[in-house]
């Protein structure tokens, strides 16, 4: 499943809550963070990442083409086993690198929708601020699921009306998320027309463990609420990938057997079924 992680406006922690939700995507035998933010990326600094192999080195294995598995070859472990794809700090070489791998359907792009559709792998795709120009798009368009967070103040909601219907083309299952204090989500649903799935909880351990410093006890993925509602997000989206149960086949009413009635001989049965009348005298005419 490949799902996309973005924000219209301002940096409402697309890259902390990505990370959140591949490391809690319930069912996944392999699951992958993608940061595709042409603004440049956080994981490498966060996580003291080597400077390859990552988005840059897959951009360029892609343009030679292959398979699934390319993409794999192109990742790093995080603390806990998740694997990383990460971009380059600087937003001029993570632009240029995100380019060049949407730049054709086939090689760069088609190659994330490979690795996505193999069973029980999820990618998450950290798209960062999408705009009409960013070189992300493309990827939003393509997702299975799109995952957009708001803060939510009047004036990044103030963004929405306007954009939300394009958003919800790009996926069959768009989710709109809350971020920090502001209106309810009561309110929201009510101004926009489209309910919030929740609001990220204020969580500064939990996302402090996901921004690289070691995790407690108390505070690991598993144990903070930010992981926790991680969780929940990631039950929902999974549950609406997941192909429906075929429906049983209708049941074979069996046709009844025709019984000879009185007075009308068996010879007299047509071949379609229909019985000629007997007549008056108890004798077929």
């Amino acid at each position: 499943m490949l799902v996309s992680v973005l924000s219209l406006k301002g940096s409402p922690g697309a890259t902390t809550f990505a990370v959140a939700l591949a490391a809690r995507w319930p069912g996944a035998s392999r699951a992958l963070v993608v940061e595709a933010d042409p603004s440049g990326g956080d994981l490498a600094l966060r996580f003291s990442l080597a400077s390859a192999p990552g988005l840059v080195s897959l951009a360029a294995a892609a343009r030679r083409g292959g398979d699934a598995d390319l993409v794999w070859h192109h990742t790093q472990e995080l603390p806990g086993g998740l694997q990383v794809t990460a971009a380059p700090p600087d937003a001029e070489q993570a632009r240029a690198a995100l380019s060049a791998l949407v730049q054709h359907q086939t090689s760069g792009l088609g190659l994330l929708r490979q690795a996505a559709a193999q069973p029980g792998v999820v990618v998450i795709v950290d798209c960062g601020r999408v705009d009409p120009g960013s070189p992300g798009l493309p990827i939003a368009r393509s997702s299975d699921a799109t995952v957009l967070l708001s803060r939510a103040h009047a004036d990044d909601l103030a963004h929405l009306p306007r954009r939300l219907p394009t958003v919800a083309r790009w996926s069959p299952n768009p989710v709109l998320l809350l971020v920090g204090p502001g209106y309810s989500e009561a309110e929201v649903a009510r101004e926009l027309g489209v309910p919030p799935l929740g609001r990220v909880p204020h969580d500064p351990r939990g996302a402090a463990v996901l921004c690289g410093r070691p995790a407690t006890p108390r505070w690991g993925p598993s144990r903070s609420a930010l992981g926790r509602f991680a969780q929940k997000v990631a039950g929902e989206l999974a549950a609406r990938q997941r192909p429906a149960a075929p429906e049983p086949p209708p049941l074979q009413t069996p046709v009844p057997a025709l019984h000879a009635v009185p007075g009308v001989p068996p010879a007299a049965v047509s071949r379609n079924g229909v019985r000629p009348a007997p007549s008056a005298g108890g004798q077929a005419s």
